[in-house]
């Protein structure tokens, strides 16, 4: 063959060749993997840290028994989706909680949210106050970084146990770019709620949280699936901060019932409480023998909000009693407990009733 034809024979085979070989190349290198998100685990105790005596104990158990290690242990795929630890910043059942440690968790989550390794917070909770808390630090934490506040239904020990999935949902949704300015969520069976909305519905089901408005997403197999956003101010929108608050001043709540005491009343003056959450039937609704007691504490300096023992809806301002004329604040459509939450916090800023007002139409 003539030389210079031969040298072009070689020079095109090897072209030919080079893609094959630079695949072979690839698949034998080593696979770069980006650092994967830092999440940490705040543990308060609760069902998901629950026990059993025996695996048929799915509603009888004692709660807050397992440790954060333990929990975080137990679900050895966590280290495929976030690097992880955890604090034990309580060992309670929800009921438990109060306001102080309210604040204490609150100045926890913004101190680590600081921090610019983290990523994201997950917080898991007792059901009984779970919304409460979630909604506490969508108002005064000021940080677009996820929360995720996560609970169970039943304890690891009970069969069907729902608790490592809700975690593991929980981390999959904090380590997500895409939480991030969602404000503070709670994840449970499988569904992403806005902490503003979310309330627990039922007892016993796995599936107890729901919100009147719909979840904002859903969290299957690793993955999150977005569908809305809240409306609401929250996070870096609020114009609370847990920075500036030590105390919570304390606001009561009474049930509204048919045939109801008016001692309840007369015992929210004797305490100091600044305000009161009227826990009213269908719109707030105020019994007339009860007007007068609300009126007297009004004109006392106590802060009165008409709420609804209602699951879903909301107040309507100046329908069933004039809140105008008496100086009242509807709630809007948050229910009794969340009201109470919104309340304490306003309080630590503002005493004006109108203030007030502006801000349960916002929150």
């Amino acid at each position: 063959m003539n030389p210079i034809r031969r040298h072009l024979t070689i020079a095109l085979a090897a072209s030919l060749l080079l893609p094959f070989a630079l695949q072979s190349a690839q698949a034998q290198a080593p696979a770069s993997t980006a650092p994967k998100p830092q999440v940490v685990i705040l543990a308060t105790g609760g069902t998901i840290a629950g026990a059993g005596a025996s695996a048929t104990n799915s509603a009888s158990y004692q709660a807050a028994k397992v440790p954060v290690d333990k929990l975080i242990a137990g679900i050895p795929e966590l280290a495929d989706v976030a690097q992880v630890r955890g604090e034990q910043v309580f060992q309670i059942a929800s009921e438990s909680f109060t306001n102080d440690k309210l604040v204490q968790l609150g100045k926890r989550v913004s101190q680590l949210l600081r921090d610019p390794a983290v990523a994201g917070v997950v917080v898991t909770h007792g059901t009984d106050t779970l919304e409460e808390t979630a909604f506490f630090l969508s108002l005064v934490i000021r940080s677009d970084k996820p929360v995720v506040v996560v609970g169970s239904m039943r304890p690891g020990t009970a069969m069907s146990a729902d608790g490592m999935l809700n975690l593991y949902n929980a981390v999959v949704v904090a380590a997500d770019p895409r939480s991030r300015g969602q404000g503070t969520l709670v994840v449970m069976n499988d569904e992403i709620h806005a902490g503003r909305d979310v309330a627990k519905r039922i007892n016993i089901k796995t599936s107890a949280f729901g919100s009147q408005w719909g979840p904002l997403g859903m969290a299957v197999e690793g993955k999150t699936y977005w569908f809305r956003t809240l409306a609401k101010r929250h996070t870096t929108k609020s114009e609370f901060d847990i920075e500036a608050i030590d105390k919570l001043p304390e606001v009561f709540i009474v049930y509204g019932a048919g045939n109801m005491s008016l001692e309840a009343y007369e015992a929210v003056k004797r305490s100091g409480a600044k305000a009161v959450v009227h826990a009213g039937t269908g719109n707030g609704s105020v019994a007339n023998y009860a007007v007068d007691a609300l009126r007297g504490l009004r004109s006392g300096g106590v802060q009165v909000i008409r709420s609804s023992r209602v699951a879903d809806g909301f107040i309507v301002r100046n329908a069933e009693q004039p809140d105008d004329k008496y100086d009242w604040v509807v709630a809007h459509d948050l229910n009794p407990q969340k009201a109470k939450i919104l309340a304490a916090v306003a309080l630590t800023k503002t005493t004006d009733s109108k203030e007030l007002q502006r801000i349960f139409w916002e929150y």
